[in-house]
């Protein structure tokens, strides 16, 4: 049982970590705008995010190399807020996912090397990671509804996240924050693959699961094309996507926090995965982010470089908008660049 024994020691290190990121709180955790260097993951991450013109910023995010005491994992996660208090609630998710999912997934793990031993346990890997995810976020949710510190009833917060080990990627959205993974191409170019999907309330899947729990699903007429979420008996809350943290008034009317949960393998041609909130994506197509990306010659500002160019597509693309909260990571999943 060499890997429940290595989850074991995994975990008490991480146990006694707590004490060292305490007195080094840069540590192997950014939760600010800034890099990341991981050497045992091979990766760099580059985070930015600025406020935009509608008051507090809102986003927020969270990458911490060698997750789970596990030298080859990191985990990268942005959050998105909405609602009054959706600055408090995306930052609650934050603090709460990633250790939430690491127990569930440490026990998942265990549990599995106990019943089916080590030979099986490689085969439903990514199993483990899926129910973990659902158990973290379903816990997360609850801890928030009971908060007394966060009032969430008309407030809440999207969550995409990435677990990368080895040479496999997790990929965890609720919300309409994005994935996109930019690869090179047969010729030689850099093309765009979208990870994630945008869980709007139109989607037909998600406008019918909230159809049938008697919710409402319409645009305004000074915003076409916007769909929202709108309680059976009145116009409230209009909320813009149909899965989310907090957000309670609409839970029983087909809003959840179920995260959609996927994998992929990552092959020499990937780069770099890019998770952005929708401030970005709203303004920039998946292909120039991209290309803005690719083009940075200083990587650890590439993130910084994507922010800045959404914030000028705004004022170009959207006249008369207050501009929204931009942020982005940018995880090269190589520390050199492809030769």
């Amino acid at each position: 049982m060499r890997q429940l024994s290595s989850l074991l020691q995994g975990l008490a290190r991480l146990m006694a970590g707590k004490e060292r990121k305490e007195e080094d709180p840069q540590g192997t955790v950014l939760r600010m705008s800034g890099t990341l260097r991981g050497e045992g993951s091979g990766t760099l991450a580059a985070v930015w995010s600025r406020r935009g013109e509608k008051g507090t910023n809102q986003d927020c995010s969270v990458v911490w190399e060698g997750f789970g005491c596990q030298d080859d994992t990191v985990f990268c996660g942005i959050f998105d807020g909405h609602g009054q208090w959706g600055h408090y609630v995306s930052k609650a998710v934050r603090d709460s996912l990633p250790s939430s999912l690491l127990c569930r997934w440490q026990e998942a793990v265990a549990l599995a090397s106990l019943i089916d031993g080590e030979k099986k346990l490689g085969d439903c890997q990514f199993d483990l990671w899926r129910q973990s995810y659902l158990a973290a976020a379903a816990a997360v949710d609850e801890e928030l509804r009971r908060s007394r510190r966060l009032d969430a009833v008309n407030s809440g917060s999207t969550a995409l996240s990435i677990v990368k080990k080895g040479n496999m990627m997790v990929i965890a959205n609720v919300g309409d924050s994005r994935a996109v993974l930019g690869t090179t191409s047969d010729d030689g170019s850099i093309a765009a693959v979208q990870l994630t999907v945008d869980f709007k309330p139109n989607l037909p899947q998600e406008k019918a699961r909230i159809v049938q729990c008697k919710g409402r699903v319409h645009c305004h007429e000074d915003e076409p094309g916007v769909h929202r979420v709108w309680l059976p008996d009145r116009e409230a809350p209009g909320l813009a996507m149909s899965r989310a943290f907090g957000d309670y008034c609409v839970k029983d009317y087909g809003v959840i926090s179920a995260p959609e949960v996927t994998q992929r393998k990552i092959t020499a041609r990937d780069q770099f995965v890019i998770l952005a909130t929708d401030g970005v994506w709203d303004v920039v197509s998946n292909e120039e982010a991209v290309q803005i990306v690719a083009a940075t010659p200083d990587r650890e500002k590439a993130a910084n470089h994507l922010v800045q160019c959404a914030v000028r597509a705004w004022r170009r693309k959207r006249r008369g908008y207050a501009v929204d909260d931009c942020s982005a990571i940018c995880l090269f999943l190589h520390h050199s660049p492809p030769s």
